[in-house]
Protein backbone atom coordinates (compact mmCIF):
# COMPACT_ATOMS: atom_id res chain seq x y z
CA UNK A 1 0.00 0.00 0.00
CA UNK A 2 1.37 3.20 -0.35
CA UNK A 3 -0.24 7.39 -0.60
CA UNK A 4 -0.15 9.83 -3.38
CA UNK A 5 -0.83 13.54 -2.14
CA UNK A 6 -0.15 15.03 -5.42
CA UNK A 7 -3.66 16.40 -5.35
CA UNK A 8 -3.20 17.56 -2.21
CA UNK A 9 -5.17 15.00 -0.34
CA UNK A 10 -3.64 11.69 -0.12
CA UNK A 11 -4.65 8.71 -2.52
CA UNK A 12 -4.51 5.02 -1.49
CA UNK A 13 -2.24 3.09 -3.82
CA UNK A 14 -2.43 -0.54 -4.16
CA UNK A 15 -0.24 -1.34 -6.85
CA UNK A 16 3.36 -1.41 -4.94
CA UNK A 17 5.43 -4.84 -5.01
CA UNK A 18 6.84 -3.87 -1.20
CA UNK A 19 5.71 -6.82 1.60
CA UNK A 20 6.70 -5.89 4.68
CA UNK A 21 5.21 -5.67 8.16
CA UNK A 22 8.22 -2.79 9.64
CA UNK A 23 10.31 -0.43 8.27
CA UNK A 24 10.23 0.87 4.86
CA UNK A 25 10.93 3.92 2.62
CA UNK A 26 10.39 5.86 -0.35
CA UNK A 27 11.50 9.30 -2.32
CA UNK A 28 10.28 11.29 -4.93
CA UNK A 29 11.34 13.58 -7.23
CA UNK A 30 10.55 17.52 -6.35
CA UNK A 31 7.17 16.87 -8.76
CA UNK A 32 6.25 14.12 -6.08
CA UNK A 33 6.82 11.45 -8.75
CA UNK A 34 8.02 8.58 -7.61
CA UNK A 35 11.63 7.55 -7.81
CA UNK A 36 11.99 4.03 -5.93
CA UNK A 37 11.03 2.60 -2.04
CA UNK A 38 12.75 -0.31 -0.22
CA UNK A 39 11.81 -2.31 2.54
CA UNK A 40 15.78 -2.49 3.80
CA UNK A 41 16.56 -5.26 1.80
CA UNK A 42 15.16 -5.02 -2.15
CA UNK A 43 14.88 -1.73 -4.07
CA UNK A 44 11.60 -1.10 -6.35
CA UNK A 45 11.59 1.31 -9.02
CA UNK A 46 8.59 3.90 -9.91
CA UNK A 47 7.24 0.78 -12.33
CA UNK A 48 7.48 -1.02 -9.50
CA UNK A 49 10.18 -3.69 -10.71
CA UNK A 50 13.51 -4.69 -8.62
CA UNK A 51 15.80 -2.03 -9.51
CA UNK A 52 18.91 -3.03 -11.64
CA UNK A 53 21.04 -4.42 -8.61
CA UNK A 54 18.58 -4.21 -6.35
CA UNK A 55 18.93 -7.29 -4.22
CA UNK A 56 20.44 -7.76 -1.19
CA UNK A 57 20.68 -4.71 0.89
CA UNK A 58 21.62 -5.62 4.48
CA UNK A 59 18.36 -4.29 6.16
CA UNK A 60 16.45 -6.16 8.17
CA UNK A 61 13.02 -7.68 7.42
CA UNK A 62 12.01 -7.09 10.56
CA UNK A 63 13.84 -3.58 11.68
CA UNK A 64 11.24 -0.64 12.30
CA UNK A 65 13.53 1.01 10.40
CA UNK A 66 15.17 -0.40 8.13
CA UNK A 67 16.29 1.86 5.33
CA UNK A 68 16.12 5.74 4.73
CA UNK A 69 16.81 7.29 1.62
CA UNK A 70 18.69 10.59 1.07
CA UNK A 71 19.75 12.46 -1.84
CA UNK A 72 23.39 13.34 -2.88
CA UNK A 73 24.17 16.73 -1.77
CA UNK A 74 23.76 19.01 -5.27
CA UNK A 75 22.75 16.09 -7.15
CA UNK A 76 19.17 14.87 -8.23
CA UNK A 77 19.94 11.83 -9.43
CA UNK A 78 22.31 10.41 -7.11
CA UNK A 79 20.66 9.21 -4.01
CA UNK A 80 22.17 7.21 -0.91
CA UNK A 81 20.23 3.96 1.13
CA UNK A 82 21.39 4.18 4.67
CA UNK A 83 20.13 0.58 5.99
CA UNK A 84 19.72 -0.92 9.44
CA UNK A 85 19.05 -4.44 10.16
CA UNK A 86 17.17 -6.57 12.80
CA UNK A 87 17.97 -5.54 16.29
CA UNK A 88 21.78 -6.27 16.75
CA UNK A 89 22.35 -7.85 13.43
CA UNK A 90 25.97 -7.88 12.91
CA UNK A 91 25.08 -6.45 9.07
CA UNK A 92 25.03 -3.40 10.99
CA UNK A 93 24.70 -0.03 9.59
CA UNK A 94 25.15 0.04 5.77
CA UNK A 95 24.81 2.57 2.54
CA UNK A 96 24.17 1.98 -0.83
CA UNK A 97 24.43 4.06 -3.85
CA UNK A 98 21.54 4.35 -6.28
CA UNK A 99 22.59 6.56 -10.02
CA UNK A 100 18.98 7.39 -11.32
CA UNK A 101 20.38 8.31 -14.97
CA UNK A 102 21.22 4.46 -15.45
CA UNK A 103 18.58 1.93 -16.54
CA UNK A 104 16.43 4.45 -19.05
CA UNK A 105 16.07 6.59 -15.96
CA UNK A 106 14.61 3.86 -13.76
CA UNK A 107 17.54 3.46 -11.65
CA UNK A 108 20.44 1.16 -10.78
CA UNK A 109 22.37 0.10 -7.42
CA UNK A 110 25.96 1.33 -7.82
CA UNK A 111 27.47 0.66 -4.85
CA UNK A 112 25.81 -2.36 -2.50
CA UNK A 113 25.83 -2.71 1.63
CA UNK A 114 29.33 -0.68 2.23
CA UNK A 115 29.83 -0.93 6.19
CA UNK A 116 29.55 2.25 8.52
CA UNK A 117 29.51 0.68 11.84
CA UNK A 118 28.11 -2.56 13.14
CA UNK A 119 25.98 -3.22 15.89
CA UNK A 120 23.89 -1.29 15.13
CA UNK A 121 19.83 -1.12 16.28
CA UNK A 122 16.92 -0.73 14.27
CA UNK A 123 17.17 2.82 14.33
CA UNK A 124 18.22 5.72 11.39
CA UNK A 125 17.20 8.82 10.55
CA UNK A 126 18.54 12.30 8.77
CA UNK A 127 18.55 15.67 9.15
CA UNK A 128 19.91 18.63 7.21
CA UNK A 129 23.50 20.19 8.42
CA UNK A 130 23.89 23.48 9.69
CA UNK A 131 26.13 24.28 6.63
CA UNK A 132 22.44 23.95 4.48
CA UNK A 133 23.20 21.42 2.01
CA UNK A 134 24.83 18.52 3.91
CA UNK A 135 22.93 15.78 5.96
CA UNK A 136 23.51 14.04 8.95
CA UNK A 137 23.14 10.63 9.27
CA UNK A 138 22.67 9.33 12.74
CA UNK A 139 22.12 5.77 14.35
CA UNK A 140 22.13 4.23 17.99
CA UNK A 141 25.04 1.38 18.56
CA UNK A 142 23.09 -1.78 19.57
CA UNK A 143 23.38 -2.35 23.77
CA UNK A 144 25.53 0.87 24.28
CA UNK A 145 24.91 4.82 25.01
CA UNK A 146 26.52 5.97 21.92
CA UNK A 147 24.66 7.46 18.83
CA UNK A 148 27.12 7.44 15.75
CA UNK A 149 26.60 10.68 13.12
CA UNK A 150 27.63 10.46 9.83
CA UNK A 151 28.01 13.79 7.60
CA UNK A 152 26.84 13.20 4.36
CA UNK A 153 28.57 15.95 1.70
CA UNK A 154 28.62 16.58 -2.06
CA UNK A 155 31.65 14.25 -1.97
CA UNK A 156 29.97 11.32 -0.07
CA UNK A 157 30.22 10.08 2.89
CA UNK A 158 32.72 10.76 5.69
CA UNK A 159 33.47 7.37 7.35
CA UNK A 160 34.13 9.08 10.65
CA UNK A 161 31.22 9.41 12.63
CA UNK A 162 30.74 12.07 15.32
CA UNK A 163 30.23 10.15 18.70
CA UNK A 164 27.63 10.89 21.74
CA UNK A 165 27.39 9.14 24.28
CA UNK A 166 24.21 9.56 26.68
Amino acid sequence: AGLDFNSGSPVALNNGALNTTEGCASIADTSGNLLFYTEGVTVFNKVHSVMANGSGLLGGNSSSQSAIIVPLPGSSTTYYIFTTPDQGSVAGLNYSIVDMTLQGGLGEIVILNTLLNTPIGEKVCATHHSNGSDYWIVAHEYNTDAFYAYQLSATGVNPVPVISNV
